[in-house]
């Protein structure tokens, strides 16, 4: 997850909503790594999810599962807030979470 998320970060560097949208490539990659990292996300036990309830995993579960399956009606804007605000949280929450289980 901690790997989607840096992606997504670096995708989005630099760019401001519009300017992503236009780089259709770039757009498109930042929506396949958002899905990936909900995909992840979907795949750890559920002992470990109830170990840390802090975690977002439902709304992350719930985004990827909105992408991929209504992906023409997810909003531009939508998309640019998760992926600049949403994901720096979230991936600072993944290394919390890593750093407590070591």
């Amino acid at each position: 997850m901690v790997e989607f998320c840096d992606r997504v970060i670096a995708y989005t560097a630099g760019f401001d909503a519009p300017a992503l949208l236009a780089d259709r490539m770039r757009y498109d990659a930042t929506l396949r790594n958002l899905e990936l990292i909900g995909e992840a996300a979907s795949r750890v036990p559920p002992d470990l999810r109830e170990r840390a309830p802090e975690m977002p995993w439902r709304l992350v579960i719930g985004t990827r599962n909105r992408l991929a399956h209504g992906y023409l009606g997810i909003e531009p804007e939508t998309v640019w807030l998760i992926a600049t605000d949403g994901v720096p949280r979230l991936r600072d929450q993944l290394m919390a979470l890593l750093a407590a289980s070591t």
